[in-house]
């Protein structure tokens, strides 16, 4: 299918051939008949996009400094190739759209059905494509009467709507909406829906000319000197009621005018960008409050709510994002009391899209309301699959990759290009852009959003799964069932079903197939020295692994107990592995403490595990998120027949027995992703075992989950 993209790198926009979505459970697969282009926000995007790199670090410090946080913590080549992998991620444009469902994902039968038309929403969901997969959430129903084009408006109108709610408008009040382009527009039309006087503020006389057309009650130009006297003659000298800043810019002018024309404690309400300085005495004179509308409304930036289709209870949130794009529609039918069509200036065809974010850009020409087209699809795409071959021959590795997220983009990928003998086949995103982008940066043959296009292709001897977490185990199954060896990232099940799922899988897989979990840290060259320097020492074993993680942002994926599992199961497993690997015996007993999530809803970030070993050896590991990220990350203290073995960051391994300290060094600090790497493709290319004993990669998994049941009973686990 066609898709708007553009670089985030160089700035370059194009057109481009993406693999078609797949339907998921909770989605719609749509077809686009008809996309706006948000002038404001998109022209934002594409305007950082095209900065260099120095222009992108000045106006973003935030992640610059996230950049060199991880260059001082995993060194700079880790902290390069993580932000390569960022700006190398293509920028899907659009967010606004509407078309037909050509297919329902599981649960929503009944609720939508194949042919029926919605109007669609969200960043990086509603793209400029031909086809898109959406959650439930962010589609709604077309009313009869509605043209494609003007649906493709509900988003936007839904962001206008938020805005004119959060406004808090009463019958007869005079809201003042400064800044009449789309948005604004859209904002002035709805809150005189709402029962307001709606006066209308922007330098641009035929945007003025258009808001009064379209019923506000004055239309003025926002840098008249008379503007106080003329605000007071409409408001018989209290001033505005609400004031909507719907303006694109940098200046804080906005707001002066917004102190000058409101009343005494009166709402403003900030929808556009603009600058946020803000004269202090006249908005403290007047109490006047600040709010900045969140988009399209309840629901919004919660993935919840809009990936997962959780439901808001409607006393408590009447008017989600969803509710709001559905009366945005239903104002617009029957009788058009919402005109969007008046805002409509501009029609490009989607092949044409460039042409149209030159226009937006600042191409000369006044627009205002730019609606892509889209050609009429011929049927329900099918996943393009290369061409079926035979298998590989014996002693190769074809690689098939499932996911493309940064992590494999930044990390694994790279690794695996390097090493001799690899081919890479398929790489699979579920945004087919990502998977296109995997493609041509390192060298697939293929390029797929559908999983299949790896599991049933026979020449693909090697699948790698780099998904989120919580699709690990079905995937790993799968490979096996399909007779692949598979390396699945950490963690490899969040739950004993899905583990007991991978066991049966595993134990019916054909010879060749084997499985590997991504627990990279037993491979790095200092864990190996460790591990052979403790052996050498006779007795029982004393192991504590200190973790300095650092906190996850606020929603971080990683940190939900349904995608990611919490970080105790998607990342303290890497230290019981660990653990596991150093002391070289069975694990038969867990126990685990948490302390409270620092964030109501939130699994806890930081836990003692403790693990007991079947020869009486010992281990701890102590996993933080609430030190300083800057200080070390990980360390492991050793003790063992009278020898303390320290090691720092997987950088310095210190060894001190009989009262003399030997130091060694690795100066990559590699933590043993390179190493793990070359022995997957080795142990494909002999045909198995696998690289690490399966049942010890069983046994680890297991006792991750164990924690957690330690962690829910408060009692120790046997194993």
């Amino acid at each position: 299918m066609r898709q708007v993209i553009q670089s985030t790198r160089t700035g370059r926009l194009a057109v481009r051939e993406v693999p078609e979505p797949k339907v998921r459970a909770g989605h719609l697969l749509v077809r686009t008949r008809a996309s706006l282009i948000s002038a404001g926000t998109e022209r934002m995007l594409v305007a950082f996009a095209k900065k260099s790199l120095a222009g992108k670090a000045a106006e973003r410090p935030d992640l610059v400094r996230k950049v060199i946080a991880k260059a001082r913590r995993d060194g700079v080549v880790a902290a390069w190739r993580a932000a390569i992998a960022r700006l190398d991620e293509p920028l899907p444009l659009g967010y606004s759209a509407a078309g037909e469902v050509v297919a329902v994902g599981e649960g929503l039968e009944g609720r939508f059905a194949a042919g029926g038309s919605v109007a669609v929403g969200g960043a990086g969901v509603a793209n400029h494509a031909e086809f898109n997969a959406v959650p439930a959430n962010l589609a709604v129903l077309i009313p009869e009467g509605v043209a494609d084009e003007h649906a493709a408006f509900a988003t936007v109108g839904a962001i206008a709507l938020h805005a004119v709610r959060n406004a808090n408008i009463a019958l007869g009040d005079v809201v003042a909406v400064i800044g009449v382009g789309l948005i604004g527009q859209l904002a002035a039309q709805l809150a005189r829906l709402s029962g307001a006087r709606v006066v209308a503020l922007d330098p641009d006389r035929a945007r003025l000319d258009l808001a009064a057309r379209l019923g506000a009650e004055a239309a003025l130009d926002a840098c008249e000197v008379d503007l106080d006297e003329r605000i007071a003659a409409l408001t018989q000298g209290l001033g505005c009621d609400s004031v909507l800043i719907a303006a694109a810019t940098e200046s804080e002018e906005p707001f002066r005018t917004a102190a000058r024309i409101a009343r005494d404690r009166a709402r403003v309400v900030l929808v556009g960008l603009t600058g946020t300085a803000f004269p202090y005495a006249e908005f403290m004179k007047k109490e006047l409050s600040i709010v900045a509308s969140r988009a399209y409304g309840p629901g919004r930036y919660d993935s919840d709510f809009e990936t997962r289709g959780v439901k808001y209870p409607e006393g408590w949130v009447r008017w989600t994002e969803t509710a709001n794009m559905a009366e945005v529609l239903r104002r617009m039918a029957p009788k058009g009391e919402l005109d969007v069509a008046s805002l409509i200036t501009h029609r490009f065809p989607l092949a044409e899209a460039a042409r149209a974010y030159d226009l937006v850009a600042g191409g000369g020409e006044a627009n205002l309301g730019v609606v892509l087209t889209y050609p009429e699809a011929s049927a329900i795409p099918r996943p393009a699959f290369p061409e079926p071959r035979a298998k590989p021959q014996p002693g190769t590795c074809v690689v098939g990759m499932i996911g493309a997220g940064a992590f494999a983009r930044a990390v694994l990928l790279p690794e695996l290009k390097q090493i001799p003998g690899v081919v890479l086949d398929t790489i699979v995103a579920r945004r087919g852009a990502v998977a296109e982008q995997g493609r041509e940066t390192f060298g697939f043959r293929a390029a797929a959003a559908d999983e299949a296009a790896v599991l049933d292709n026979p020449a693909i001897n090697a699948v790698v799964v780099a998904t989120r977490h919580d699709s690990h185990a079905r995937f790993a199954a799968l490979a096996l069932n399909a007779g692949k060896a598979v390396l699945v990232e950490k963690p490899l099940a969040l739950s004993f079903d899905q583990l007991n799922e991978v066991i049966a899988a595993r134990a019916a897989a054909a010879s060749g197939a084997f499985l590997q979990v991504g627990f990279n840290r037993r491979f790095a060259p200092l864990a190996r020295e460790l591990k052979e320097e403790l052996a050498k020492r006779p007795g029982q074993k004393l192991v504590t692994l200190r973790v300095n993680a650092g906190s996850l942002e606020p929603g971080a994926w990683a940190a939900g107990a349904d995608e990611g599992g919490g970080r105790i199961v998607g990342e303290a497993c890497h230290f019981v592995d660990l653990a596991r690997f150093l002391v070289g015996e069975r694990i038969v007993g867990v126990f685990a403490e948490a302390a409270p999530p620092k964030r109501p809803g939130q699994l806890s970030e930081d836990a003692v595990i403790s693990l007991r070993f079947a020869g009486g050896s010992l281990a701890t590991i102590a996993y933080a998120a609430t030190g300083d990220a800057q200080a070390g990350k990980e360390r492991i203290e050793a003790f063992a027949g009278g020898a303390t073995l320290v090691l720092d960051d997987f950088r310095a391994l210190a060894i001190t027995d009989r009262g003399r300290t030997e130091s060694r060094r690795d100066g990559a600090a590699g933590k043993g992703v390179a190493e793990e790497l070359a022995a997957f493709v080795a142990a494909v290319r002999a045909g198995g075992p696998a690289p690490v004993d399966e049942q010890e990669t069983i046994e680890t998994s297991a006792a991750i989950l164990a924690a957690m049941e330690s962690l829910r009973t408060g009692q120790r686990v046997s194993l």
